[in-house]
């Protein structure tokens, strides 16, 4: 039987991509969010000063602290920085006419989560099933895993969530005949009542996961079609993982590359279950621009950016690379800051700060020096962090200007390696206020 038989009546139609369908909304559990502000803190929280301990976080914020009240090492978020990304992002797409589903993975927090769904995202991307199912805790409904599922015991859980709740659209990815095989039987055994819907995964050479070239993704897909536990609902992938800046080379590497997944949508069209609308996915946050330019005007499609690192931002990687910062008009806003207290100064130009590896990102560049308290912004090339240990930064260059006890603001790189270090991330009223009012405490579940 070829693809194309495949595609016209191997398998009878039956309904449409819940994903896809604006009937089915995004939704998340407000009260559940809310009641976060019920939790009580205590020492397992360690932005959490002694004096709040035994206060539920409504409680303690009322009592008004502010960052003096906060101990170092400490990470935060800047309040007004949030929301100018949250607002900028969500107009850029709704002129760019795409859809966007951020990607939860970046924050794992539901407050953070439930400001994106106000703000009009379609719905929330994750990366694994224990990150789905924090979704599912706070009733987020419409999820899209970009990545493929396999294992059984998830399968398993999927499918009951997925016969709980009719409401619940859920969309994953596959690259492989083999990997639709094993689907298939583990949802077989699962007694699966609803098809899970699946994107085929495109990849790149050289890229991550995604099937290698377009005609090995239709037989992907035609796989899918014969799988009745599965149903085909559109394509998808991943740009970033083919460049690394904003050079020429890359950004062609990139535009190849999303140039592949709009003619594998091409191949695909007409082959829905249902005629149904088929959803395309792609987009970082460092490339989500070039997503729009090649695939926005793709016939009949719900295209998805899945971007997460936005909301955050950062003053390193998405400083240099966010489309927003090679040309937009209105650049996002680093939200996220370190601070930490110089604790030693054993040579003239060193010293060492208590914030280490386990307080702040360090995969994706070194955090940067930006300001000392109550003494003024420290600039220059010469001032800059060298090292980190697990739990100390080397400072050089600041001389005189971080003596021992000044706290350093940090700026910091890649937000994705940075929410996962803190049970709790104080927001601040504005980090650059001479005196920051913590107005949140925002909840991570990683």
């Amino acid at each position: 039987m070829t693809v194309e038989q495949t595609f016209s009546g191997d398998r009878a139609p039956v309904g449409g991509s819940a994903f896809a369908s604006s009937a089915t909304g995004a939704g998340i559990a407000e009260g559940a969010v809310a009641a976060l502000a019920d939790e009580t803190l205590d020492w397992r929280f360690k932005a959490a000063p002694p004096e709040s301990w035994g206060h539920t976080v409504r409680d303690w914020l009322a009592t008004g602290p502010t960052l003096s009240s906060l101990g170092t090492p400490l990470l935060t978020l800047d309040g007004a920085a949030l929301d100018h990304n949250v607002r900028t992002m969500a107009d850029w797409c709704a002129e760019a006419g795409v859809a966007l589903a951020p990607h939860g993975k970046t924050t794992m927090a539901p407050e953070l989560w439930q400001a994106q769904l106000a703000a009009g995202s379609h719905g929330i991307s994750l990366a694994n099933v224990p990150q789905v199912r924090v979704a599912r805790a706070f009733g987020v409904q419409r999820i899209l895993l970009a990545n493929t599922l396999l294992d059984p015991a998830g399968l398993g859980w999927l499918a009951a969530e997925l016969a709980a709740d009719p409401g619940f659209a859920f969309l994953c990815w596959t690259d492989s005949t083999e990997g639709v095989r094993l689907m298939d039987e583990a949802l077989r055994a699962a007694g699966t009542e609803r098809p899970v819907e699946v994107l085929v995964e495109l990849g790149g050479p050289g890229g991550r996961t995604g099937v290698r070239g377009v005609d090995a993704a239709v037989e992907v897909a035609a796989a899918v079609l014969r799988a009745p536990t599965l149903r085909l609902a559109g394509v998808g992938g991943y740009e970033g993982a083919l460049a690394h800046d904003a050079a020429a080379d890359g950004l062609a590497a990139v535009r190849g590359y999303l140039k592949a997944l709009g003619e594998l949508h091409g191949r695909l069209a007409g082959g829905y279950p249902g005629g149904a609308r088929p959803v395309v996915s792609a987009g970082g946050s460092a490339y989500f621009d070039l997503v729009v330019e090649e695939l926005a005007a793709l016939p009949e499609a719900l295209v998805v950016l899945r971007s997460g690192a936005y909301i955050a931002h950062d003053d390193g990687f998405y400083q240099g690379i966010s489309p927003l910062g090679r040309g937009g008009d209105t650049p996002f806003r680093g939200a996220l800051h370190g601070w930490a207290r110089v604790v030693s100064r054993p040579e003239p130009h060193l010293a060492l700060l208590d914030a280490g590896k386990r307080d702040l990102p360090f995969d994706e560049g070194l955090p940067a020096p930006q300001r000392v308290r109550g003494e003024g912004e420290l600039t220059g090339t010469a001032v800059r962090i060298t090292a980190l240990n697990d739990q100390h930064a080397f400072l050089r260059g600041a001389g005189d200007l971080a003596p021992i006890g000044a706290v350093v603001r940090l700026g910091v790189s890649h937000p994705c390696t940075a929410f996962d270090k803190w049970t709790a991330l104080p927001v601040l009223d504005s980090a650059d206020a001479a005196e920051p009012a913590v107005t949140g405490l925002v909840r991570t579940f990683f």
